[in-house]
């Protein structure tokens, strides 16, 4: 392996051709279990740099940048990129790659595991990213639990997850993620993405779900801990009243009921119809 390849395209970004001749080159076989799903189409790339608001006026952040499909497509607008990889391979290439399309690109490659970094140069504002399908949420709140400097951003996550977690109480689908997201902020869906723009192609559809960070935390570290462990507790027997669901959190059914009527929420509601502000008055309730 000679780890000097120079991709060759009239765009500026890749395109199918040298994501495939990158992967041969790195003798990567992409797989389910880092979630690698390479974008292959420009036009996709353009449009998720747009959805997120990227200009050159802010860092950004991205976890997971693969081969650098999405990586060319921030830089391309004149921000200073950091990439999040945990793989060895892709981050020494992703350089040269950068080098080679975009050499006067502000490009930092951090080798980590994006689960358990805390540190982060250049303080990115935006955060943007393909986010493995079966990580995507605790990447997601681990992100936004230990870099408050990041106010908004846009990730692409399967359908399914990137709905629940934009969903509002009373809906169906609802649930821990919706809630623990809230804490940090306010969340919107973007639009879908086919799975024809990936290589190799996926067997769930993406979504791109965005988010603005709330310009005043809801509370402290220690009530946002009470918070979703009483979340945890009400989505994990989500068919019950909530006197009983958190019984075992708030130490009996009869204290359960009396905490919740403290906070102005009725024993007999259910998780699903409550909202991060209802779990916090629960959590300030003793």
């Amino acid at each position: 392996m000679s780890g000097e390849q120079k991709p060759v395209t009239s765009s500026g970004l890749l395109g199918p051709a040298e994501i495939r001749d990158l992967a041969e080159l790195l003798d990567l076989q992409p797989t389910k279990k880092l979630g690698q799903n390479f974008v292959i189409d420009a036009n996709t790339v353009r449009r998720i740099v747009k959805a997120a608001g990227v200009t050159g006026e802010h860092p950004v952040v991205e976890v997971g940048p693969g081969l650098g499909s999405l990586t060319l497509g921030l830089l391309e607008t004149g921000a200073a990129v950091t990439a999040v990889e945990i793989d060895p391979r892709l981050a020494r290439q992703l350089p040269l790659t950068v080098d080679a399309l975009q050499p006067d690109a502000h490009l930092t490659v951090v080798l980590h595991d994006a689960m358990t970094i805390t540190e982060l140069p250049g303080e990115p504002t935006t955060l943007v990213a393909n986010l493995p399908y079966n990580v995507s949420v605790p990447v997601l709140l681990h992100f936004l639990e230990h870099f408050p400097f990041i106010t908004s951003g846009l990730v692409m996550v399967q359908a399914e997850v990137g709905q629940r977690i934009a969903a509002e109480p009373g809906s169906k689908i609802y649930g821990s993620p919706s809630v623990k997201a809230a804490w940090y902020g306010h969340w919107r869906t973007s639009g879908l993405v086919s799975r024809q723009v990936f290589w190799p192609v996926p067997n769930v559809d993406s979504i791109l779900v965005g988010f603005t960070r709330r310009e005043q935390e809801l509370g402290t570290e220690e009530e946002r801990v009470a918070v979703f462990a009483l979340v945890d507790a009400a989505f994990g027997q989500r068919r019950k009243m909530l006197r009983q669901s958190l019984s075992g959190v708030l130490g009996s059914s009869a204290e359960a009921s009396a905490r919740l009527e403290a906070a102005g929420v009725a024993p007999t509601q259910r998780g699903e119809q409550l909202t991060v502000h209802d779990f916090l008055r629960i959590a300030r309730s003793a």
